[in-house]
C-alpha cells in the first residue's frame, strides 16, 4: 500500500510496529509495574538509577530492543539500516540523554506511557519533543540539507 506524495511509506508496518509498541508498554506496565521508558530501564541496567525493576530485567528488556529488531528483519527481508558512522550515533545519543534527564523522561516514556495515562507533565514534553522536530526539519530544508534521502 502506498500513500499519495509518500512513496517509501508503509503504514501497515506502521501500524503493526505502534501496536506491538502499545502491547510491549502495557505488559510491562502490568507484568513488572513499570512504565517502560527505554532510558529509565537503561539507567537501571547499567546501573546508574534505582528502581523496583531488577537490573537482569532491564538489561534483558534493552537486548531484546535490538535483537526483535533482527528477527523482523530475518523474517521481511529488510535490509539493515544505514549509518553515516559512529560519530553521529554518539553525539545524538548524548543529546538525549541530556533532553532525557531535562526532561524527567524519554520520548518512550511519556510519547507511549505518559500520554496514555494523560500525564500533564508528558502532554507537555511530546509538544516539546514535536515542535522541537518540526523546527529542526524546518532548518535543515531552509539550509537545504536532505532530511530524507
Amino acid at each position: 500500500m502506498t500513500l499519495p506524495g509518500f512513496p517509501d511509506a508503509a503504514p501497515v508496518a506502521g501500524l503493526g510496529g505502534g501496536v506491538l509498541i502499545g502491547l510491549a508498554a502495557a505488559l510491562m506496565l502490568l507484568g513488572a509495574g513499570r512504565i517502560a521508558g527505554v532510558l529509565g530501564i537503561a539507567a537501571r541496567a547499567f546501573g546508574i538509577a534505582d528502581s523496583a525493576l531488577p537490573r537482569a530485567q532491564a538489561f534483558a528488556f534493552l537486548v531484546g530492543l535490538p535483537l526483535g529488531t533482527l528477527v523482523v528483519m530475518r523474517l521481511t527481508g529488510d535490509p539493515a539500516p544505514a549509518f553515516a558512522g559512529p560519530l553521529p550515533l554518539i553525539v545524538a545519543g548524548l543529546l538525549v540523554g541530556i533532553g532525557t534527564r531535562l526532561g524527567s523522561g524519554c520520548t518512550s516514556g511519556h510519547g507511549v506511557c505518559g500520554m496514555s495515562r494523560l500525564s500533564q507533565r508528558s502532554l507537555v514534553a511530546v509538544a516539546t519533543f514535536m515542535a522541537t522536530g518540526f523546527a529542526t526539519v524546518a532548518a535543515m530544508n531552509a539550509l537545504g540539507i536532505a532530511v530524507l534521502p
